[in-house]
């Protein structure tokens, strides 16, 4: 089964940046583990937007899109869960 590539917004980039390397050592594999499986058990298709998924990591959430089509994972946000979804 092909990869998808993943990508980072430049926000989500700086947001992950500004973890500390544990949380960041934590939050890195599960990303990178979506480039073999974009919908892992447990994640959620966010409602009230057509494309958006998350997965939680502990106090954590990672908001990506899927495009198929494409084969890519776009990572929009890696948030604390406080903070996760205000998205608009």
């Amino acid at each position: 089964m092909p990869e998808y590539t993943i990508t980072f917004a430049q926000s989500a980039r700086k947001e992950l940046e500004r973890l500390s390397a544990n949380v960041v050592s934590r939050i890195f594999p599960k990303i990178e583990a979506l480039a073999r499986n974009p919908r892992p058990p447990g994640c959620r298709k966010l409602r009230g937007f057509e494309n958006l998924w998350r997965i939680r990591i502990g106090d954590h959430r990672v908001i990506y899109q899927v495009f198929d089509d494409e084969m890519v994972v776009d990572v929009v946000a890696v948030r604390h869960r406080s903070q996760a979804y205000r998205l608009r």
